[in-house]
């Protein structure tokens, strides 16, 4: 490759490459995609090479382009590795975008990352809530928590915490509905649970594992399917790290249905080098691990309560 490569141009061909889009690229790196077209082809003039094919699905990378991928983010890593040597062995600093499932999003990642962001003043998180799996190898996110374990790609994967669920309703819906004394009570009462097709993960089939269903209103989304429990709607499948957020919503036939489950910390393989990210990495499972054993034993001393 040509000599006058430059790593802002690289930097711009991986977000293109990672996006898929000019647009997008752009509000990636707060540029306006006009530039960030200027730089692809300044970039595609230093290679003598075609990088990019343009599509109505958006930018797909050449085979020229992949080959320069390799390069380019060997290039990210020397200038972040760069960034952390010159900021020293203190605090963490700058941005760290993390993606992880609604239900972990909402009820316990706010808390413990306010506290990270407490003891790290020049830090800044983004947390991406989305029901679904995120592509690290696009940079959707610096890192991922995800409900099971992945089984291939270049990744690091380091388990988070793990985490109980239950079946649970309102007081005011159990005061009102037929008793719920054995799980063939269930019978009769309305479920509320995921959308079927819409289950991106086995882990997260609660309703089949425990032989309940269908539900007659689903979500995809953790929070409405919470949100619907506390109006009193029927019963449902919920954390036990989200109950102290719905103190309305108790559990029940806690001796017959329950249910284990883990978070798993999801990174790029070549991620490990760096050392501020491992920091962060450690200071994350420490504080989730903490702040699931503090709610969790929240929801049992308050059920304990006569």
């Amino acid at each position: 490759m040509a000599a006058t490569m430059d790593w802002d141009d690289l930097r711009v061909f991986l977000a293109v490459a990672r996006t898929e889009s000019l647009s997008a690229a752009g509000k990636q790196l707060r540029i306006d995609p006009a530039t960030v077209g200027r730089r692809i082809a300044r970039l595609e003039e230093a290679t003598k090479a075609r990088l990019f094919s343009k599509s109505p699905q958006g930018y797909a990378l050449t085979e020229e382009g992949a080959r320069l991928i390799p390069h380019a983010e060997t290039a990210e890593r020397a200038a972040l590795g760069a960034e952390e040597s010159l900021s020293g062995p203190g605090g963490l600093t700058g941005l760290i975008r993390l993606g992880a499932p609604d239900g972990c999003a909402n009820y316990l990642l706010p808390q413990v990352l306010a506290r990270i962001c407490d003891a790290n003043p020049g830090l800044e998180v983004q947390i991406v809530a989305l029901p679904r799996v995120f592509n690290l190898s696009k940079r959707e996110a610096d890192m991922a928590i995800a409900v099971s374990r992945p089984e291939a790609g270049r990744l690091t994967v380091q388990k988070l915490t793990d985490y109980h669920l239950h079946l649970a309703a309102s007081r005011d819906y159990l005061a009102q509905a037929a008793p719920i004394r054995q799980p063939e009570d269930l019978t009769g009462h309305r479920i509320i649970g995921y959308i079927p097709d819409m289950i991106f993960d086995k882990e997260l089939d609660y309703l089949a594992e425990i032989g309940i269903g269908p539900a007659t209103l689903s979500s995809n989304s953790v929070s409405v399917q919470l949100n619907w429990l506390r109006t009193g709607a029927g019963v449902g499948v919920v954390h036990d790290f989200a109950l102290p957020a719905a103190p309305d919503v108790t559990r029940i036939l806690t001796e017959s249905i329950h249910l284990t489950r883990s978070f798993w910390l999801i990174r790029h393989e070549s991620d490990t080098r760096l050392d501020r990210l491992n920091r962060f990495a450690d200071q994350l499972t420490r504080e989730a691990r903490a702040e699931m054993a503090r709610l969790e034993g929240a929801l049992r001393a308050d059920e304990s309560r006569p």
